[in-house]
This record gives C-alpha cells, structure tokens and sequence, in this order.
C-alpha cells in the first residue's frame, strides 16, 4: 500500500465503510426473506476478502521494509498504522455511543 500510515488506517477506514454500505443496500430488499445456504456461504466470502484486503492494507509494506532490512522503519509504519486505525475505530465509537452517529 503506503509507507504513510494515516492514509493505510485511512484506507481500511474507507474499505469497512464501502462493504457496510453495500451489503445493507444489497440485503434491504431480502429483509423478510428467510435466511438460504447462501448467507452463511455470503458472510464467509465476504469475512475472508476482508481479512485479505486488512491484511494487504496493514502489512504489505512492513513486509517489504522488513525484508529490504529496514526492521525498525517496519515495525514502525505497522504500530503507526494501528494506531491511528485504532483512534480512528475509539473516535467512532465516542460518537455511536455519544449519539451524534
């Protein structure tokens, strides 16, 4: 991804934002439907694209600075990206549970 860390946090922010959005468009019509095979086959799907699309979001370039021999600079990008990934997770929760969200 980035070697900045705020637009790696950022970018998973936007990522969860766009998979929320879709899939309650995409499932408002099937509201009172009983639930198929294929939800649980659905949800699976879609957790495992997600673990991949975090994963290369978060670690891709650790990874590659780790293996150029830049462990320090790694280990940095990845605690950074966490961290503001994390404040940005705290903040949403503040204004969910606020009730300004």
């Amino acid at each position: 991804m980035s070697k900045n860390p705020i637009i790696n946090a950022l970018s998973a922010s936007a990522y969860i934002i766009l998979v929320v959005t879709v899939m309650t468009f995409v499932t408002h019509p099937l509201k009172n439907k009983p639930d198929s095979l294929f939800a649980p086959i659905t949800f699976l799907s879609v957790l495992t694209l997600s673990v991949v699309v975090m994963a290369f979001l978060f670690f891709y370039q650790p990874i590659l600075l780790f293996i150029e021999g830049k462990k320090k600079e790694a280990v940095n990008l990845f605690v950074k990206t966490v961290g503001i990934f994390a404040t940005i997770t705290a903040v949403t929760l503040i204004l969910l549970f606020s009730g300004l969200i």
